[in-house]
């Protein structure tokens, strides 16, 4: 069940209210009796579970593939001068 933000649109008190997402939206504050107004709110979040959710996990390696790529031309450079 998700918490909700209400703000009295009189005496602009701000509070939480724990409620099933099937109840009516409260419509009178609990201090004034005045108009409530629902709030939009950030949510929890994401929850991430699982694998691959590491920079570790999705780590770039550039250096070595810059190592394969100096070998590869030097190897290639080498095949070159060998056949011709």
């Amino acid at each position: 069940m998700p918490t909700y933000d209400y703000k009295c649109q009189s005496c602009n008190y701000t509070f939480e209210f724990f409620q099933s997402m099937k109840d009516e939206p409260l419509t009178t504050c609990p201090k004034c009796g005045g108009q409530l107004k629902r709030l939009i709110g950030p949510g929890a979040g994401p929850i991430f579970k699982g694998n691959g959710f590491y920079q570790t996990d999705y780590k770039n390696n550039s250096s070595n593939s810059n190592k394969s790529k100096n070998n590869s031309t030097k190897s290639e450079s080498t095949v070159k001068e060998t056949v011709a």
